[in-house]
């Protein structure tokens, strides 16, 4: 298409965006303290083995179990206290000891029942799915665990010589219930300042009449046209575009940006955010399910619903640990009867096996590293829709950029500039963003916005004139001034001096739109604009190179355009001239060299590119986040928080995978100990008591671990 100035474009026009549709279901809430266990766990079992993956929806109400979880665990745990005095055997352990009546020796019993039947109970309930699916996982070791730990302890109130394991069960089941209540914590976790942000929504807003007057009106009222009044300090009631006034909004709790944007005339604010100083009317474009916001929440609904490959990992170790428990204890039983035949002592060592069996640390290894990376991914501006994306971004070794509006700013700006002698640069830009002041063409716009940004002061013109097809004319200080591509010269059949002609070669060679200014039909300055690179893509780059991968461009633009944005970002792979459609078809080209490939684009026309990659990115806006392609979404508009993803993905893992060697790690020593396997060597099983201080190691071991993560350096 040709300008008014007379020179092709060389960048595509880009489709216009649709606006995405986000549809926020809402969640249920607190469920009834008296609705017991069975009730409030219904299907968590399907839902625990699978959680997330798709089974039974998400019909769970993760707020209700969280809830549950954490009365259970605190009333559990008060309740554990008299059991923990009543022990003889930490009394003997720790050196201490507790007053004494007639029917104490009832008190450890009878708390600890309480405490399998209120807080253990849940486990077993969930345990039933594992069951009847035959699919074994962390429900059943931990019911098993504590089945037989209650039995047997029962059991050994009958039976002399034997030692109740009541204390081993109580704690167990403590543990395990903040296990749970940390998990559900972890899945809510993400939408947490974003329910903070719901709660500061406002209920009415401000309606202007066409009379100029205003009406106040309930937010949900408002419909898509309508024009409303901001006030100094109040929240936006919904997403729209200024059409009056100027004001500093604050963005934080949506973007991440921790300074105030300025907002004008043409800008689009987003529901939610905080006004500033000053006074706008807002133009609605997007009410209720349809603004930012709700496309946030839904995101992070659907992350909810997606569950770790570790923690599936963690489910199956469970699963192991419960056959692996069960074959422990068989030949633990049939070893030891055929030795010393059967007595009391074997089915003291057989139950000893089946409770060291339960890991206390594996209930916790995934649940604490997944909450704190889900904090830390908010903290930094990424939403996860898909947990088992962001696990597999540790394994990317390319990561291809759409280059418009991604690594360009998607607009014309003035990249080069060249003047013959006796006139500065900022003379010229500055005189060629005066005469194209009244001009609405993008490259007008480009040269105004260059200048503006360099905070040049424009001359005064006049008697402006739009030529077809050539450029603009105006006059300066009495002189004419033409501003205006190659057709312009060939209208005023002027020749470029020699630095100007060898500007606009090197201009020609990297794909760039060259126009000229001329004053008294004297060529004195040339311009060269193309898409603006942004500041931080240099960096992005250069990180991202420094990590081991691979940086690819995806451009729509002709060669030279690409080859020179390659070029000046150090890009080696880029493919040019690439339409929409076609996009996904080289992202399966690198996949077939066997790549694993992270599209990073904006969510639109980049949708099935976004889709075919290994890891789909969608960068942009807090407008722009409702994008139904991607697996991840960075809420700030730059491209170092693919960066981010990397490092977050790859330190995730790391915790994880090292929690779970120390959960198991307890196991691989725990089980045969406890088995007695070094009796004949002289070295006794470990009794009930040494077994819980190997599980309460392993425990504060993962935790410890976990907690590090928070130290995670994510930005250079």
């Amino acid at each position: 298409m040709t300008s008014e100035h007379g020179h092709e474009e060389t960048m595509p026009q880009t489709a216009q965006k649709q606006e995405a549709h986000a549809h926020h279901a809402a969640h249920a809430h607190d469920q009834a303290d008296g609705q017991a266990p069975a009730m409030a766990h219904g299907d968590h079992g399907d839902e625990h083995a699978g959680h997330g993956d798709g089974h039974g929806g998400h019909g769970v109400d993760h707020t209700g179990h969280e809830q549950m979880f954490r009365r259970k665990f605190w009333v559990s745990l008060v309740l554990s206290i008299p059991v923990l005095l009543y022990s003889e055997m930490l009394q003997s352990w720790l050196g201490f000891t507790v007053p004494t009546f007639p029917g104490s020796q009832w008190i450890g019993p009878l708390f600890a029942i309480v405490i399998f039947f209120y807080g253990g109970w849940p486990f077993i309930d969930m345990a039933i799915p594992e069951l009847r699916n035959r699919q074994p996982g962390m429900m059943t070791l931990i019911s098993l665990a504590i089945t037989v730990a209650f039995v047997y302890s029962l059991a050994a109130l009958f039976l002399p010589g034997t030692a109740s394991f009541f204390w081993e069960l109580v704690t167990l089941i403590d543990i395990m219930l903040l296990g749970h209540w940390l998990e559900m914590r972890s899945v809510r976790q993400a939408s947490g300042a974003l329910d903070e942000l719901a709660r500061l929504m406002p209920d009415t807003a401000e309606r202007l009449r066409e009379d100029g007057s205003t009406e106040t009106v309930p937010v949900s009222q408002l419909r898509e046209g309508d024009l409303v009044l901001v006030r100094p300090g109040e929240s936006i009631p919904a997403d729209g575009e200024v059409v009056e006034g100027r004001s500093a909004v604050n963005e934080a709790m949506i973007t991440g940006e921790s300074r105030p944007v300025e907002k004008g005339e043409g800008d689009r604010v987003i529901a939610g955010t905080i006004n500033g100083d000053g006074s706008l009317r807002v133009r609605v474009t997007a009410t209720g399910d349809q603004t930012a916001l709700a496309g946030i929440m839904r995101l992070v609904e659907e992350a909810q619903q997606s569950k770790s490959k570790t923690q599936v990992l963690a489910d199956r170790a469970a699963g192991w640990l419960f056959y692996i428990a069960l074959a422990a204890a068989l030949i633990t039983a049939v070893a030891w009867s055929v030795a010393q035949g059967f007595q009391v002592e074997v089915v003291e060592r057989v139950a000893t096996v089946l409770v060291i069996a339960c890991p206390h640390a594996l209930g916790l290894a995934v649940p604490l590293v997944v909450a704190i990376s889900t904090a830390l991914a908010a903290n930094n501006g990424i939403l996860v829709r898909n947990r088992l994306a962001l696990e597999a971004a540790r394994e990317l070794d390319t990561v291809i950029f759409d280059k418009t509006g991604t690594l360009t700013e998607g607009k014309f700006g003035v990249v080069d500039l060249a003047t013959v002698e006796g006139w500065e640069t900022e003379d010229a830009l500055a005189l060629t963003a005066a005469v194209e002041g009244d001009s609405e063409h993008t490259i007008a716009q480009g040269i105004r916005r260059s200048a503006e940004e360099k905070g040049l002061s424009l001359p005064q013109v006049s008697d402006f004139e739009a030529i077809q097809g050539r450029g603009v004319r105006a006059r300066h200080q009495g002189k004419v001034v033409h501003v205006g591509g190659p057709r312009l010269l060939e209208m005023l059949e002027v020749r470029l001096p020699e630095a100007l002609a060898a500007f606009e070669e090197r201009a020609a060679e990297k794909g760039q739109s060259v126009i000229f200014l001329v004053v008294e039909k004297e060529p004195v300055a040339a311009l060269a604009l193309a898409d603006v690179i942004r500041e931080v893509s240099y960096e992005a780059v250069r990180q991202l190179q420094s990590m081991g991968l691979e940086v690819a461009m995806l451009t729509g633009d002709s060669e030279a355009v690409a080859r020179a944005v390659a070029a000046e970002l150090d890009i080696d792979t880029y493919f040019a001239q690439v339409l929409p459609e076609h996009k996904d078809q080289k992202v399966a080209e690198l996949q077939r060299q066997g790549k694993k490939v992270a599209m990073v684009g904006d969510g639109v026309n980049d949708a099935p590119a976004l889709t075919r990659a290994d890891v789909g990115i969608a960068i942009g806006s807090g407008t722009d986040v409702a994008v139904e392609s991607a697996d991840i979404v960075l809420v700030r508009n730059d491209p170092r928080d693919v960066v981010k993803v990397i490092r977050l993905s790859r330190a995730t893992y790391g915790k994880m995978v090292q929690n779970l060697w120390w959960a198991a790690g307890y196991n691989i020593v725990a089980i045969p100990l406890a088995a007695g396997v070094l009796v004949p060597m002289g070295i006794p099983a470990i009794s009930p008591a040494v077994g819980a201080v190997l599980m309460s190691l392993s425990t504060i071991i993962v935790a410890i671990n976990a907690q590090l993560l928070r130290r995670a350096a994510l930005a250079a």
